[in-house]
């Protein structure tokens, strides 16, 4: 079956209708628009970041817990007679539960209602971070990591396939960058809690690394209530938009077929599943998460190298995250307005790949090109995760392609686990040099993608069909 064969089937009768939703989008007046989408981002933005920044700071703490307080013995790994072995272990079994539980999840996520199902995983993964704070040994760190790698798999996945039940095509990576930039805010959050939280090391008998869990983890645990309690499923059922506002919402996302009323269909899922074009996508970001998880896990370790000791270390993470934090936005930003995807991430990846190499090689430098492969790293992923679902216009198909393309993402995050290794220290050439690989690879297919959807819209230059993104 042709890429345009399939993209039909996936796309129901949409291009057939494109001349029809294009006259329905443009009856919505401008200045309605813009009041609907204000109303939509003041509900929506902040509780989706924060959501993904307590993700990100359960998951990626185990990194700072694995040096708090080494001076004194009293890490995560002194603590529970983890070795470094142990340590990968548990780091790995989390990717294992986040890859396969994330498809499902996302459908699990249009059948229950996304407020119950997000609410519900939220609250399971401050369970679970919480409980690892009372752990003794290897097992139940590794059970519990585990655990909270299925409960993390369908947020990210959830909460991008939320975003189009509310988001026009052209709104959603600046939208999608807001709470994925909590990522890289969680880094520099997470640097300085481990700062702090190491100062009560012995306090009522606790280690630091395990008051970082209790910090860390009850919290989230109340903002899983608030979500499961609060947040506003779909445009059509929310109080605070008006029957006009409502009408105008509808027509506004008419063309990109993401009303939350829409059932699930087999058909298109099968049909999803065929499109080798989609495949593509996932291995471009199986390619980045290499670096991502990498950096997330190990960037307190590979500070620790360049001579930064115990809490001290925790602190100089922060600077590398932060101006990620920055870049990411605006990088996200012009993605949008430049209607722009794939270059955009194949830049991105570009700069980490050059930055990767120069740390693996130039040991003084390092620091400095931390800073820009971070930035790099995270600078294409608002990007890469909008531009999986703009060229897709059912719900079920756009369920599927959004889950499949971050559940990837694990075989990718496994890989970054492994490369720096204990005996690699200070200069860990080799996790620097698979990162530079796995960058330039993403870059590599970002930029095939782009010409591929490029050489398409050409062949339909003066027919009605759906233009792709690029």
């Amino acid at each position: 079956m042709a890429p345009s064969d399939i993209e039909a089937s996936l796309d129901g009768d949409s291009k057939l209708e494109h001349v029809e939703e294009i006259e329905n989008a443009s009856r919505v007046d401008p200045e309605l628009e813009r009041r609907i989408v204000r109303k939509i981002d003041c509900r929506l933005l902040p509780t989706t970041a924060v959501i993904y920044l307590l993700c990100y700071l359960d998951r990626s703490n185990i990194g700072n817990a694995k040096i708090l307080n080494s001076s004194t013995n009293d890490t995560l790994m002194d603590s529970n007679n983890v070795s470094n072995y142990q340590y990968t272990i548990a780091m790995m079994v989390f990717l294992v539960a986040y890859s396969v539980f994330e498809a499902p999840s996302n459908l699990a996520l249009k059948i229950f209602h996304p407020h119950r199902w997000l609410g519900l995983l939220v609250i399971s993964f401050g369970c679970f971070c919480t409980g690892i704070g009372f752990t003794h040994n290897f097992a139940g760190l590794a059970a519990l990591r585990f655990l909270l790698g299925a409960a993390e798999a369908g947020a990210f996945p959830g909460m991008i396939y939320y975003f189009t039940f509310w988001y026009k095509p052209a709104e959603r990576a600046s939208r999608i960058a807001v709470f994925m930039c909590s990522a890289t805010l969680s880094g520099a959050f997470g640097g300085a809690i481990a700062y702090g939280v190491g100062h009560l090391n012995g306090a009522r008998g606790l280690e630091g690394w395990r008051w970082l869990f209790l910090v860390e983890g009850v919290p989230t645990i109340a903002v899983g209530l608030l979500v499961f309690l609060f947040l506003p499923s779909y445009p059509e059922k929310v109080g605070w938009l008006t029957d006009e506002e409502k009408e105008a919402q509808a027509l506004r996302l008419e063309a990109s077929g993401s009303s939350g009323e829409d059932k699930l269909n087999w058909k298109d899922a099968k049909e999803t599943l065929l499109s080798a074009r989609l495949y593509i996508h996932y291995l471009t970001y199986l390619s980045i998460s290499a670096g991502v998880a990498s950096l997330s896990l190990f960037a307190p370790t590979i500070i620790a190298g360049l001579g930064y000791t115990d809490i001290q270390a925790q602190l100089f993470t922060v600077p590398p995250y932060a101006v990620a934090y920055v870049v990411t936005l605006g990088l996200a930003w012009l993605s949008d307005r430049l209607k722009c995807r794939g270059a955009i991430a194949c830049g991105s990846q570009i700069a980490a790949a050059v930055a990767f190499i120069i740390q693996a090689e130039a040991y003084t430098a390092r620091y400095a090109f931390l800073v820009i492969a971070t930035t790099g790293a995270f600078g294409g992923l608002p990007s890469l995760n909008a531009w999986v679902g703009d060229n897709i216009h059912t719900t079920t198909a756009r369920s599927i392609t959004t889950a499949l393309n971050i559940s990837f993402s694990g075989p990718g995050q496994i890989i970054g686990v492994w490369i720096y290794r204990a005996q690699d220290a200070p200069a860990y050439r080799l996790g620097h040099g698979v990162n530079a690989g796995m960058s330039f690879l993403a870059a590599s297919l970002a930029f095939g993608l782009t010409l591929y959807y490029r050489r398409q819209n050409l062949k339909m230059e003066g027919t009605s069909q759906t233009r792709w993104v690029t």
